[in-house]
Order: structure tokens, then C-alpha cells, then sequence
């Protein structure tokens, strides 16, 4: 049986840590952010690294990674 392919939308979109959790983007800053409170828009800057399980997830199904 073949290998399976990585998901190649998800590996533009998670990188690994150091330690092995996966970090994001964080969402909701491709338009509109004129009327976005000043708040959210400076906490959508930059990567988060997500929560462990949900990182799993993402690593096991669409990285192949275990």
C-alpha cells in the first residue's frame, strides 16, 4: 500500500515548536478590520500555539505526524 501524502494546505498553514506543539495563525484578519475593535485586531497579530489536544489532532490527520 502507498504512503499517504501530507495534507499540503495544512502544512502552509502549522509549523512545530521546539517542543513538538503545533503553532497557528490566528483567524479573522483578512478584511473588514476597519470595523474590528482595536483589541481583537492586536491579539490576532502574529502565531499562538494551540491547545494540545487540538494540535494532535491536527498533526495525526493532516501532518501524519505522531
Amino acid at each position: 500500500m502507498p504512503k499517504l501524502k501530507n495534507h499540503s494546505g495544512s502544512k502552509k498553514r502549522f509549523k512545530f515548536t521546539a517542543s513538538g506543539l503545533v503553532k497557528a495563525q490566528a483567524a479573522g484578519k483578512r478584511h473588514g478590520m476597519s470595523k474590528r475593535p482595536q483589541k481583537m485586531k492586536r491579539n490576532a497579530r502574529g502565531t499562538f500555539v494551540m491547545f494540545k489536544a487540538d494540535g494532535e489532532k491536527i498533526a495525526e490527520n493532516f501532518l501524519r505526524v505522531k
